[in-house]
């Protein structure tokens, strides 16, 4: 693979950008899509011939960017088997979102500013998949940041969109900031930011080093991974970024800004292995979000939101896998949900389309008849994200139970309940949505249809590699996957689960666990056509309803007290530094124009001036020193 094409992956989608920001605004809307998609479809061909013919890491030396003593930083990027992975669905499955997207946004007055953005999405979330070293994936990390503010707040005539998106971005920061510091521990502990060279010194220090920067260095990263992979405490700016168009919250909660988190540990497994602490808290707080999210994602009534969640949730199992220290199996779940994910995204949205912007489920229902791709193509990626065979969902998520079951009864038992909520919501999802009978107005009736081919297409697509996406990973035999990424964690021993009565009946239990879900589901809104209340709940499902008062409990504990603060330090503080301040100005402009009454142009005077001035000076010199 020559050099100029290892480029044109990398700038194509940037390029993109730069046609619509400069050209797009005298384009029609057709062909501002069409250069946004055929941008980052380039850059899919690419990485799809760097995937058939790459056998060994490839490194993209641009320049030198700078040297600080024993610290110097290349501006390179390498293609090795994870970033080629990664860049594999990043851009394969943003070029279906960009298809999508030609149809979606083609009634909105901007959509040249729409493909614009997705176009510089992507471009960041290459930098941060392929560079080579913690400040390149630094920037790609706070491109994406700035991206997903961008893009959520993308219709920002809506105040409440403003306020999602901005949410977003500053939850994110914080988490930004761990990352930042552990940028500058490993770059003071082993005078390198290179991936290779941070590897070369953590096996030389080998575990001498467990207990102290690198394992500090480790929190700092995860702390970073919790904000931009939503992860407790930060993860409740990805429900409200449901704000911004559909195709968004499919692009940010699929493929890419989400995984963020988990490709960067994953590229880190060095680091994290050899911090057992840092690693048992990513497994415990990986479980509780997903429980928590799950739980959650109970009662809610917006489709979109339930499908926030259930992001959150799954998110929540591959940071298990992660401290687990399954690497290769979070991967496969974050490979699985991205199609799934995506094809679940997409598929809401193609719902929207249909009923001219309604997201309440409770106004939902008989869809199937109107929409049979829409249906079909949302419950095959319903089916893998319940996690039932053959499905793509099933393989990846029973690698997780099987992995936390050897490793941690515990920690088992609440993946498998988070599992079977997740069976139960995203079921009462699709039978309030596509079943029973159509509960909105009569005129969103009247106009009931599929949706054009552009959305259609990206859901087949989707719907088949979420069927069949499971087979990269099979756990008969040799894994593909583990196989393929074995050069990443080479030094690293993969333990197989080799299948025994053990193993199946662990796949038998999921399976129950699922049906179990499922059959409540259909209990409930199949067999006695149950409708969520818009009353006021009470007990257990007020707490779910109201997502357990976190929201309330940040506004409490720091919003509130910050805004105090602030007030105070605007009505007091401030007010007497802005008096002692132009105090002084005063002071100095009285002295000014005292001093401005001596300057008469009156030369006897200049002259007193002189001779007092010289003999004082003499004075001091010859009398008093």
């Amino acid at each position: 693979m020559n050099t100029t094409s290892l480029i044109v992956l990398l700038f194509a989608p940037l390029i993109g950008f730069l046609i619509n920001v400069f050209f797009g605004r005298k384009m029609s809307k057709n062909l501002s899509g069409v250069v946004g998609t055929a941008s980052v479809l380039l850059s899919f061909v690419i990485t799809l011939l760097l995937f058939f013919s790459v056998k060994q890491p490839i490194t993209l030396h641009l320049s030198e960017w700078f040297s600080i003593g024993k610290l110097a930083v290349n501006f390179d990027f390498v293609f090795d088997q994870l970033s080629i992975l990664w860049l594999l669905f990043v851009t394969g499955i943003g070029t279906l979102i960009h298809i999508y997207s030609i149809s979606y946004m083609h009634d909105d007055e901007n959509m040249y500013k729409f493909f614009a953005y997705l176009n510089l999405f992507i471009f960041f979330m290459i930098t941060l998949v392929a560079g080579s070293n913690l400040l390149i994936m630094f920037i790609g990390w706070e491109g994406v940041g700035l991206c997903s503010y961008l893009l959520i707040g993308f219709w920002y005539k809506n105040q409440d969109y403003n306020d999602a998106a901005k949410k977003a971005f500053i939850m994110n920061r914080i988490g930004d900031l761990g990352f930042l510091i552990g940028i500058f521990i490993l770059g003071f502990a082993t005078n390198t930011l290179e991936f290779s060279g941070i590897q070369q010194a953590i096996d030389v220090d080998g575990v001498v080093s467990t207990s102290g920067w690198y394992s500090i260095a480790a929190f700092c990263l995860f702390v970073g991974a919790c904000g931009k992979s939503a992860q407790l405490p930060l993860y409740t700016w990805l429900p409200d970024a449901m704000a911004g168009p559909t195709p968004v919250s499919a692009l940010i909660h699929a493929a890419t800004m989400v995984t963020a988190g988990i490709f960067m540990i994953t590229r880190m497994n060095f680091l994290f292995d050899i911090a057992p602490i840092v690693q048992n808290i990513i497994a415990v707080v990986g479980v509780t979000t997903a429980l928590v999210a799950a739980s959650i994602g109970l009662v809610q009534n917006d489709i979109k939101k339930v499908l926030a969640y259930s992001t959150v949730s799954q998110l929540g199992l591959m940071f298990l896998a992660l401290g687990l220290g399954a690497y290769q199996v979070a991967v496969f779940h974050v490979i699985t949900h991205a199609f799934f994910k995506a094809c679940l995204f997409l598929g809401s949205g193609s719902v929207i389309h249909a009923l001219h912007g309604e997201q309440d489920m409770r106004k939902m229902g008989g869809l199937r008849g109107s929409m049979k791709i829409t249906y079909i193509t949302f419950l095959i990626a319903t089916l893998a994200i319940a996690g039932l065979p053959p499905f793509a969902g099933f393989w990846s998520k029973d690698e997780i139970l099987l992995t936390a079951f050897h490793e941690n009864k515990v920690l088992w038992v609440l993946a498998t309940i988070a599992s079977i909520m997740t069976a139960f919501y995203m079921f009462r999802l699709l039978y309030l949505t596509f079943f029973n009978e159509f509960r909105g107005t009569e005129e969103q009736k009247k106009h009931l249809h599929e949706s054009p081919s552009l959305i259609t297409f990206p859901l087949i697509v989707l719907a088949v590699l979420s069927a069949l996406g499971g087979l990269i990973s099979l756990p008969f035999g040799n894994s593909w996957l583990n196989h393929y990424l074995m050069p990443i964690f080479a030094h690293k021993e993969h333990a197989e689960h080799h299948l025994g009565a053990t193993e199946y009946g662990l796949m038998a239990f999921a399976v129950l666990g699922a049906l179990i879900g499922i059959g409540i589901a259909y209990n409930l809104y199949m067999k006695k056509k149950e409708v969520p209340t818009s009353d006021e709940v009470q007990g257990l499902h007020k707490v779910l309803s109201n997502k357990y008062y976190i929201d309330e409990i940040y506004m409490a504990i720091i919003v509130t007290p910050i805004y105090g603060l602030a007030s105070f330090s605007k009505n007091f503080i401030e007010k007497y530094i802005s008096k002692s301040v132009f105090g002084l100005g005063n002071v100095v402009s009285v002295l000014s124009i005292q001093g401005k009454k001596v300057q008469n142009g009156n030369v006897g005077f200049y002259l007193f001036a002189f001779v007092f001035s010289i003999s004082a000076f003499l004075i001091y010199l010859f009398l008093i020193r």
